[in-house]
């Protein structure tokens, strides 16, 4: 069997779709030898990445996810569907991190993504770094997603919560206040029709000290970010190869 043979064989396993860590970890079902060599992990993306710029065997269905050629993609969840969305989003957000060389972390690492992928799957830190107080870590865990840097002391460098529903506003917004002492942006990312609501309710006392830490983001942009990573990294295969 051949490496793109093999490679093919993991996504098949995988219901068509796979991320670079899963045809990592499972490679030598099909591949024994495939860890043979110090470079091994490069000798894999470069078959990979051969056949995506071909568009022959596979291809590159999201910013971290590669699919089969002939692989019918999952269609994007409607806006009204709004636990699909809420999931869908925290993928978009962990796969951005990824992209920008960030460790990354879910609170919610078994749901469902997309394309037969769970969250944990995107997700490169599955446990929560101790980088402070066990009482701000055990709310720290509850935020949606966090991105970490990548030092020897990984500290939260983002963290974005997911707002599908007004109703859970406030308490997304203290989750985040936990990390007022560390240099952390923070991200409310929901339904246009929210954005009066956090502008509000920002500028309450209790928030008022630490509104200009936080910004919002629609479904919408944050979608239109994502796409646009993409589109980023297709054009310049294009062009530079």
């Amino acid at each position: 069997m051949t490496k793109i043979e093999a490679i093919a064989k993991v996504m098949e396993d995988n219901g068509g779709t796979a991320n670079l860590d899963i045809i990592y970890n499972n490679i030598t079902k099909y591949y024994p030898s495939a860890k043979s060599s110090e470079e091994w992990k490069a000798g894999l993306r470069g078959v990979l990445y051969r056949e995506v710029d071909n568009n022959r065997k596979f291809k590159k269905i999201g910013v971290g996810l590669y699919a089969l050629y002939d692989y019918k993609e999952d269609a994007k969840p409607e806006p009204a569907d709004s636990l699909r969305m809420h999931s869908y989003i925290e993928g978009i957000c962990l796969e951005l991190g990824n992209f920008e060389k960030y460790l990354t972390y879910t609170a919610d690492p078994a749901v469902s993504y997309r394309d037969n992928l769970l969250l944990r799957d995107v997700a490169t830190k599955l446990e929560m770094p101790n980088f402070s107080y066990r009482e701000i870590i055990q709310e720290v865990k509850r935020i949606d997603v966090v991105w970490f840097n990548k030092d020897d002391l990984a500290f939260p460098k983002r963290v974005y919560e997911v707002v599908d529903s007004i109703g859970t506003l406030d308490k997304a917004l203290n989750r985040c206040l936990q990390l007022q002492h560390f240099a952390t942006e923070f991200f409310i990312v929901g339904p246009q029709k929210h954005r009066n609501k956090f502008d509000k309710t920002i500028e309450l006392e209790i928030y008022k000290s630490q509104s200009n830490r936080f910004k919002f983001l629609d479904y919408e942009s944050i979608i239109a970010l994502y796409d646009a990573t993409l589109n980023k990294y297709k054009l310049e295969k294009m062009m530079f190869g």
